[in-house]
């Protein structure tokens, strides 16, 4: 059975960087969004996080030789038509309410349990990770049975993401061609409360979730690191954690299928909070976010009213 320590949580929340920071310690292999290697990876070739195109790179080429006799035997059409399905966040109240798991959902969660068990025998790490990030493919992979689920919940500022998805970030995967999504405030907003409170519920369906606070992490990642490696059942030794210095981290390269560009980066990494936000962020639209997500900010342990710096 698979060990899978699935990173959740709404985008721009700073998953990536526990990931990267998780995937240097041992018994762990970061694997990226495997949300998006169907079509990224398996049918456009983007890059790998070790820099070469999906289909040049080793790593994946074993675990696809393991886990479907090569990549392609796999149905990349009939995939998507069973995320389609199966895997929408309108879909996460049956999901979460149903008693029994529907033949698409088994079969969807079954793509993903053997690229999971395949990575951890070709890494020979027993915990994998894997930064989706969806909370709807999250209650997806509650119903296999080959997998042992294990969710982090990062959660952020609900403004400081909303910052983060006005910025234009190019994707260096596609040589610059492209840029990453963009929210606008309003509509990142609704989709923090969603996706966060869609977590609270996966909770409660009794997998195991460790919510954790982006910006806490970043202020002792050595202790934050000590606590998810606990959650995941690996007992580190304090020469693990070498790599960690005061303000960076140095990173080895990784194999990240997909994720935001931070991915492709190795040796130092800054480890410092960015809260360009307070001062960036217009206050009607600080203010915007504060009242949709006052709630859950709250429930957080957030300030609802924050003065620009």
């Amino acid at each position: 059975m698979a060990q899978v320590l699935f990173l959740g949580g709404f985008g721009r929340s700073g998953t990536t960087l526990v990931e990267r920071l998780l995937g240097e310690l041992p018994g762990m292999c970061a694997l990226g969004e495997v949300v998006h290697l169907w079509q990224r990876d398996l049918r456009d070739n983007e890059r790998c996080g070790c820099g070469s195109r999906f289909s040049g790179c080793t790593f994946w080429r074993r675990v696809g030789d393991l886990a479907f006799n090569g990549w392609t035997n796999v149905d990349v059409d009939r995939v998507h038509a069973l995320r389609d399905t199966v895997e929408r966040t309108r879909h996460i109240p049956r999901l979460a309410s149903a008693t029994t798991a529907p033949p698409e959902v088994l079969e969807y969660a079954s793509y993903y349990a053997r690229v999971y068990a395949a990575a951890a025998e070709v890494s020979g790490s027993p915990v994998v990770i894997d930064s989706s990030k969806h909370s709807a493919l999250a209650h997806v992979l509650r119903w296999a049975g080959d997998i042992d689920l294990r969710v982090v919940h990062v959660v952020r500022d609900a403004r400081g993401v909303a910052y983060s998805w006005t910025k234009k970030v190019a994707r260096p995967e596609t040589d610059g061609t492209q840029e990453m999504t963009r929210y606008s405030p309003g509509r990142s907003a609704l989709l923090w409360n969603a996706h966060n409170a869609a977590f609270g519920l996966l909770a409660r369906r009794g997998v195991p979730v460790r919510r954790i606070r982006y910006e806490e992490f970043l202020a002792d990642p050595r202790a934050g690191l000590v606590r998810l490696a606990d959650f995941a059942d690996i007992r580190l030794h304090p020469t693990d954690l070498d790599f960690l210095r005061p303000e960076h981290a140095d990173l080895r390269v990784g194999h990240s299928a997909a994720g935001n560009p931070m991915r492709f980066t190795v040796g130092r990494l800054p480890l410092r909070r960015d809260d360009t936000w307070k001062r960036a962020l217009p206050s009607a639209q600080r203010r915007l976010v504060g009242a949709v997500c006052g709630p859950m900010l709250r429930a957080y342990g957030y300030p609802i009213n924050v003065e620009a710096r």
